[in-house]
């Protein structure tokens, strides 16, 4: 029987494949139980840009309160665009790691769209 993880990785696989192929820069995004992770990576492997739900530039966005996971992905998002905005980057590819399209990786990708990032 195939494990959660393994399945997470055969679609990863798949999807990075393809936009290898296409040589474009990529949204990459990690998603663990507590954090939401982002970085451009260029198309010969050479990140550009990154930032977490751990950046501190991420924490003023959001200000003193307490927010949700969903309300910090979209922190995230946010920020990451305007670092890809910073390094001349407006197109990339989507690149979900492998993790369904909802709650936590729907909400960084439609606020990185937002904030100027075209996917």
């Amino acid at each position: 029987m195939i494990s959660k993880i393994d399945k997470r990785k055969r679609r990863a696989k798949k999807v990075r494949a393809k936009i290898k192929e296409l040589e474009a820069h990529r949204l990459s995004i990690h998603r663990s139980s507590n954090h939401i992770y982002a970085q451009i990576i260029a198309p010969d492997d050479k990140t550009i840009a990154a930032t977490s739900s751990l950046d501190p530039e991420v924490k003023k966005i959001l200000g003193d309160k307490i927010k949700g996971k969903i309300e910090i992905a979209k922190a995230v998002g946010q920020q990451i665009a305007e670092k890809a905005k910073k390094a001349k980057i407006s197109k990339v590819a989507f690149d979900r790691s492998g993790f369904l399209y909802h709650g936590r990786v729907k909400a960084l990708a439609e606020s990185a769209r937002e904030n100027g990032l075209d996917f």
